[in-house]
């Protein structure tokens, strides 16, 4: 079976781009404008540490994120593959160069082009 063809910088959905630039967002205040243009109304957020429904709910997360670590930068750190609308890749957090936290996520764009769900994992992918 073969993989997914990767996606392109001119194949990889815009909302990915912009949802990454959101977590980066320093000034609270901008963060809701992300929000609106980026997540369904009732996306769905779920990782180890969160699991949130509703836009609201992500702009708080994401503003609770970037007060409790104001100096972090959120990258991707893999290319990015999708199908059916479902985007996969991975993504670090750095601190001054270095790597805190590493992780995989899953997203789902909808019909409208938005995400509507992202599904998280923290730290690589366990060896069999």
């Amino acid at each position: 079976m073969a993989n997914a063809p990767e996606a392109t910088p001119e194949t990889t959905p815009v909302v990915l781009e912009r949802m990454l630039a959101m977590w980066n967002e320093r000034d609270p205040d901008q963060v809701r404008g992300y929000v609106d243009s980026v997540l369904s109304e009732d996306v769905i957020f779920i990782d180890p540490a969160n699991s949130i429904t509703g836009r609201d709910a992500f702009e708080e997360m994401v503003k609770e994120f970037r007060a409790g670590a104001p100096e972090v930068v959120c990258q991707r750190s893999s290319g990015v593959d999708g199908h059916h609308g479902l985007y996969r890749y991975h993504w670090g957090i750095h601190q001054g160069g270095t790597l805190l936290v590493e992780g995989f996520d899953v997203t789902q764009i909808d019909a409208q082009g938005q995400v509507c769900r992202v599904e998280g994992f923290f730290g690589p992918i366990p060896k069999a």
